[in-house]
């Protein structure tokens, strides 16, 4: 069933924007009477699931869920019709008509995708708010079980003061800022510290096994246990809380391990906390140390229980337009600096690159119109970004060339386009290649 949320979220997201940026091209086409041939949700390789000609466009649903595409008259695309390209231009083609109008087609997918984020991010401001963890709520430092957090000098139990120049105020901060970080200030038994990070940490984040941060200390709160547990058929509740064992009081679940490791094979006490009532629970200890019980809870369960303070923000319908606008443009900000440690080699940040498995893997396994919408807005960004760049084939690689020809007065040849858009057409697929791949290599080796 989580599969099935996952999967659904993914493709409503994945077609509504496809369905958006090739309106984005279409609109502006037909406005300008251009015949558009096709309209198409998704790749019609060879065949389509679905399709019906109204007026003078085929409407169709392909079977690779790679993209989309609107196939406009004369004009080099990715279907390299050469065949059409070699007749008389014709009054209603794309070629024939002013480079400016040809700018606006083509700019179209772009800024449709680029309104979307915005418009999704002013309303999710005005339904949803802003919920956030106050970092200065954290009570004894953050989590850190990565080996190359800890190689780097991090402790679990250090508090997070700054990344760089940015003092941190909620949780999101940390994650928020930390891409492309050269520093991290912490604060260890009231002394600060800087650590620096290494240049190409992205790239060993993105080939470790654990690719945790800085992640929040709970407490050990009951969910479920193990079908291979020793304690198959414990009397224990979800949601009650193991505070210590034999006696010995532990306030966070990262702190039983070590208990447990001096206490393999044996039988325990454990105290536990159920409601307001505090009682006792035999329970053993497997030979690996562990009680093959599953941890739940929610951080609304962990700030009733003081670990932490959770900050919420509403806004009026006003008042939402600056903090979407503010949402938009930050967002852009980061994803431009994502690129720009991607296409740094000695970063090793194009190690993280994924494809559409990594894609999926953002989107929660229970259903949330809160996250939907949210991830929506980023792909969104992303899907217009990435069309920017000047890479034949991609949006931007037309309007580089439109751009040429309306400053030079010389537009390019059609066979120069069309060598370009296959030059294009393999480097897409090259990337492609490389983004899925390395969701190939992290599924078996990762």
């Amino acid at each position: 069933m989580e599969f099935v949320i996952k999967i659904s979220q993914f493709l409503l997201s994945l077609s509504l924007l496809i369905i958006l940026h090739e309106l984005g091209h279409f609109v502006p086409a037909k406005a300008f009477k251009t015949r558009v041939e096709k309209f198409y949700l998704f790749f019609d390789v060879k065949f389509s699931l679905f399709k019906k000609k109204i007026g003078e466009t085929v409407y169709g649903i392909g079977w690779l869920p790679l993209g989309g595409y609107v196939k406009i008259s004369g004009m080099i695309d990715e279907s390299m019709d050469t065949e059409q390209m070699a007749k008389e231009p014709q009054p209603w083609e794309f070629r024939s008509k002013p480079a400016w109008q040809r700018l606006i087609i083509m700019l179209g997918g772009v800024t449709v995708n680029f309104v979307l984020a915005l418009i999704i991010y002013i309303f999710a401001s005005f339904f949803y708010g802003d919920t956030d963890i106050s970092a200065a709520s954290i009570q004894d430092g953050y989590l850190i079980d990565n080996p190359l957090l800890t190689d780097l000098g991090f402790k679990t139990g250090d508090d997070v003061v700054a990344i760089g120049d940015y003092k941190i105020e909620n949780v999101s901060d940390i994650k928020g800022n930390f891409i492309g970080a050269e520093s991290v200030t912490i604060k260890r038994d009231g002394v600060e510290k800087t650590i620096q990070i290494p240049e190409d940490f992205l790239g060993q984040l993105s080939t470790s096994k654990d690719r945790s941060l800085f992640e929040i200390r709970m407490p050990f709160i009951f969910g479920r246990v193990g079908d291979s547990s020793v304690n198959k058929g414990v009397d224990l509740k979800e949601g009650d809380i193991i505070e210590g064992i034999n006696g010995k009081k532990i306030k966070y679940f990262d702190q039983f391990a070590a208990v447990l490791d001096t206490l393999k094979g044996k039988s325990v006490t454990v105290n536990v906390l159920r409601g307001e009532e505090r009682i006792e629970k035999a329970l053993k200890v497997d030979d690996n140390g562990k009680f093959g019980i599953h941890p739940t809870g929610s951080y609304n369960r962990f700030e009733e229980l003081g670990y932490l303070s959770i900050t919420r923000k509403e806004y009026s319908f006003g008042e939402s337009f600056g903090v979407g606008y503010n949402k938009f443009t930050s967002q852009i900000s980061s994803y431009f600096v994502q690129l720009k440690l991607i296409f740094s080699p000695s970063t090793g940040a194009y190690k993280g690159v994924g494809g559409f498995k990594a894609i999926f893997d953002i989107f929660p396994d229970t259903w949330s119109w809160e996250a939907f919408w949210g991830i929506t807005a980023f792909l969104s960004i992303m899907l217009a970004v990435l069309n920017l760049l000047p890479i034949p084939a991609l949006d931007g690689g037309h309007v580089m060339f439109l751009l040429y020809e309306m400053v030079s007065g010389r537009k390019p040849g059609d066979k120069f386009m069309e060598y370009a858009q296959m030059v294009g057409f393999f480097i897409l697929i090259a990337l492609v290649l490389f983004a899925n791949g390395n969701d190939i290599y992290k599924a078996i080796f990762g």
